[in-house]
């Protein structure tokens, strides 16, 4: 220090002066003045830029920006107040501002059922507490990609030692890659948790199979005298309360073990009211935070791991098992499910019976040893038929191997697309992914679809899968028919119901449209013999896809995108059914209206517009009808006269 600081002191010594006080190094009044104390507008502007977005000035330069004490305090020298950062901080806590992050309580739109629902949850709880129940509550916690890859949090490792990770994810994108699906079952009276681990999708037969594992492992022996069982979940995913699978699976489920099963979904928006999440979720989040998981083995290890000082136990197990996505319940199948809804919001609250409601009920039964990839294979032989492929058992196995080759490369290419190029990396997937269909089951869908025996919802329903599915694979498959310049023809029989398809493989019952089909083709209404009419039919095929396309094409304003579904939607009139309505509506055999009542299942705007785009075909194409000499006033009269012999001199077509 100086002399004379040293000088000073002595001299206040030798007075007799008090000392300072403990704490203080500086008589009263030493030092700067505080920025508030010559600066009296410093705190007004400050607060002006920091008070909330709603109440503050709508022009100030920090509404969009993060407020932070160096902004803050570079937009108040910028006004006029110079001032640092530290003061900035000091001013804001002496005003009563604090560092605060968001907090999740806004639940968006409520559920004007919201509070009477988890009321009505708590009761069945309750009950099926009292009476020594299983009660559980389910969810999928969020899948993991497995690899060296970041994970959040801290754990404690010698200095200069941190794990290495990977700096971007996008390495460990793409089908390919390993990933783990966590689904959880905890147990609320016992506070025990049981973690199925799953490697393929998240769909609802996974989410049954994860409880029907726990029941076994763990259920079945913690209650062993178990009726009932009470599940709560939330409104969306896999457990979502609109699935019909999620439902289907629980009536197997109920089947199997002989509970009632009884599920309560929380109101939309509420799912963290759900007690798996912050009594399971959380402390399996905390036990592996900052450690990369790197294998399958490591996510069930560490799950199992999870300890807390209440007492929570966590078993875990890996399901290697294929849970492929497209897979649905058609509502026949469903309509007869032991399924009861509960009075209190019977679309949140339903229980699943182990036997039918009612015993003089026919009931289809949901519980098949081989299950639904059992019946859907069963069912793709019965589709194979000649009748409907138009193609001969060796045929169409022979077909098959030729387009095997372009399909894999379809395949590939798809892949490719999903991943955003090449693959990056060798495939080391645990299993392969099996799909719900093999090249030649895609090829015996895509055939039975362009030749028009139904349209995808009937296949669709047959095979227990969505129309979403199949639309994709008959795109898919369509295009490598067109390469191989493959004509699958048109059927003779078109269904619109499954249960008609089932009925003519069975017993040869042809709908009744086909029926009106054959008989308005009679030579004495088209003028023309029916092979005559064939030929002409397979002549403008050709023209009635193009013009078809045309059409498309003017409805979307432009070219169909890439990847689009690509026009696969079924027509409601077949293009032989076309061809024979615009052949009798031309020669004026009788009005639109006639021919709409003569079909039964079609509307005169639809026959209008058929005519309307097929007319033009038969005029590029030569074909000139002449008149017919009879004009026929009512439907009955037209399909009459078919069945009566052919006068001498029928009327044919010139060309």
């Amino acid at each position: 220090m100086s002399e004379t600081t040293v000088r000073r002191g002595i001299v206040e010594l030798e007075a007799g002066e008090d000392p300072l006080p403990d704490g203080r190094i500086r008589a009263a009044g030493g030092g700067r003045e505080r920025t508030e104390e010559h600066d009296s507008g410093v705190l007004k502007a400050l607060l002006g830029l920091v008070e909330p977005d709603e109440r503050g000035d709508p022009e100030s330069p920090l509404r969009w920006t993060t407020k932070s004490l160096r902004h803050l305090a570079d937009e108040l020298t910028r006004q006029g107040h110079p001032v640092s950062a530290p003061t900035v901080g000091r001013l804001l806590r002496a005003a009563g501002f604090s560092l605060q992050a968001n907090t999740k309580t806004l639940e968006g739109t409520q559920h004007p059922d919201r509070d009477a629902q988890f009321r009505y949850i708590n009761d069945q709880v309750t009950d099926h507490q009292a009476d020594i129940e299983p009660v559980i509550s389910v969810d999928t916690k969020k899948r993991e990609q497995l690899g060296r890859l970041p994970m959040a949090g801290r754990e404690w490792r010698p200095t200069g030692e941190p794990i290495e990770v990977e700096d971007h994810h996008f390495f460990f994108s793409g089908p390919d890659v390993e990933q783990a699906i966590p689904y959880g079952v905890y147990d609320i009276a016992r506070n025990t948790g049981w973690v199925n681990v799953g490697v393929d999708h998240d769909t609802a037969m996974f989410a049954v199979e994860s409880i029907r594992r726990w029941w076994k492992a763990r259920g079945s022996l913690d209650y062993p005298r178990a009726t009932r069982l009470l599940i709560t979940a939330d409104a969306g995913g896999s457990n979502g309360y609109r699935y019909r699978v999620w439902k289907s699976e629980l009536a197997v489920l109920a089947a199997e073990t002989g509970l009632a099963i009884t599920v309560c979904h929380f109101p939309p928006g509420t799912s963290k009211w759900n007690k798996i999440e912050h009594r399971l979720f959380s402390h399996i989040t905390l036990n592996w935070r900052g450690r990369p998981l790197t294998s399958h083995e490591v996510v069930v290890k560490t799950i199992e791991a999870t300890r807390t000082h209440t007492g929570l136990r966590v078993e875990a197990a890996l399901d290697t098992g294929d849970y492929p996505t497209g897979v649905a319940i058609s509502k026949e199948r469903f309509d007869a499910l032991p399924l009861r809804r509960h009075t209190t919001h019977g679309t949140w609250n339903y229980t699943l019976h182990p036997q039918p409601l009612s015993c003089s009920t026919e009931v289809v039964p949901v519980g098949e040893q081989d299950g639904p990839a059992g019946r859907r294979l069963a069912m793709l032989t019965q589709l194979a038929d000649p009748r409907l492929t138009g193609l001969s058992s060796s045929e169409l196995d022979q077909l098959s191997t030729t387009v095997a080759p372009a399909q894999a490369a379809r395949a590939h290419q798809r892949y490719s697309e999903q991943r955003g190029g090449r693959a990056r990396r060798a495939t080391g997937k645990l299993r392969g992914s099996k799909p719900l269909f093999d090249d030649a089951a895609r090829l015996l869908i895509t055939l039975i679809y362009q030749r028009q025996v139904c349209s995808m919802n009937v296949l669709a329903d047959l095979l227990e899968v969505t129309g979403v599915c199949i639309g994709d694979l008959v795109r898919e498959t369509r295009e490598v028919l067109e390469d191989h310049s493959h004509s699958p023809g048109i059927a003779s029989v078109r269904f619109g119901a499954a249960r008609d398809l089932l009925g003519f493989l069975e017993t040869d019952l042809r709908p009744a449209r086909s029926g009106i089909i054959e008989t308005l083709s009679a030579p004495a209404l088209t003028g023309m013999g029916r092979d005559e009419l064939r030929k002409l039919t397979e002549r403008l095929a050709a023209r009635q896809a193009a013009h078809a396309e045309r059409l498309a094409h003017q409805r979307r304003g432009g070219p169909r995108q890439p990847g689009a579904r690509g026009g696969v939607f079924p027509q409601k009139i077949s293009n032989n059914e076309r061809v024979l309505l615009t052949v009798l509506y031309l020669r004026k055999l009788s009005t639109l209206d006639v021919l709409a009542d003569a079909l039964g299942d079609v509307t005169r705007s639809a026959v209008a517009a058929v005519v309307r785009e097929t007319r033009p075909l038969f005029e590029r194409d030569g074909c000139l009808l002449s008149p017919a000499s009879i004009r026929y006033r009512t439907a009955a009269e037209l399909l009459a006269a078919a069945s009566a012999p052919s006068p001498a001199g029928t009327d044919t077509p010139t060309s």
